[in-house]
């Protein structure tokens, strides 16, 4: 069976970002438009390259809502997002562990191995990482090397940077 999949585009302060959905509502894939290449082959990996269609159409309105709301300020509204990731036990580990970073918070690659009990896999969760389909909403940008830079990001370093400096932005601090 061929899965039928739309993709909608949106416009957020980064660039279009294309979100591509499944006829149940949830979130397939999401990637800037400038990186169509990458997300195409993301989906032939995970759900395998003759079994989808990518076809026009939009994607459900409370997942625009959602981003629309995080651009905005409301930065747990990506949390919310409902989600089929086609993930292996490994991914899955990592990517919800990257849905509880708080945002406004990086983290390193070794400090999420040893939160997901697995200390010596600081190079695996970068490639879990590196096949995250869900640019902003797995917030994979939240991840910096052991010294703090800035890498790793498959939306390119500046959009990395603007992403962790909005979040800054509108992070309660404690008073």
């Amino acid at each position: 069976m061929v899965l039928s999949l739309s993709v909608g585009t949106m416009e957020t302060p980064l660039g279009p970002l294309m979100l591509v959905a499944d006829g149940e509502g949830f979130l397939r894939a999401a990637d800037f438009a400038d990186y169509q290449a990458r997300m195409r082959h993301l989906l032939d990996r995970r759900i395998g390259p003759s079994r989808y269609n990518l076809l026009g159409g939009e994607v459900p309105i409370d997942i625009k809502a959602a981003l629309a709301a995080y651009f905005a300020g409301a930065l747990d509204a990506i949390l919310h997002v409902p989600l089929k990731t086609d993930a292996t036990t490994f991914q899955d580990r990592v990517w919800t562990a990257l849905r509880s970073i708080e945002p406004g918070r990086p983290m390193t690659y070794s400090a999420l191995a040893r939160d997901i009990g697995r200390p010596q896999s600081a190079r695996a969760v970068g490639h879990a990482n590196g096949a995250n389909p869900f640019s902003i909403i797995i917030p994979c940008h939240r991840l910096v090397g052991a010294d703090g830079s800035l890498t790793g990001y498959a939306g390119g370093i500046e959009r990395k940077r603007w992403l962790l400096d909005h979040e800054a932005r509108h992070i309660s601090l404690p008073v």
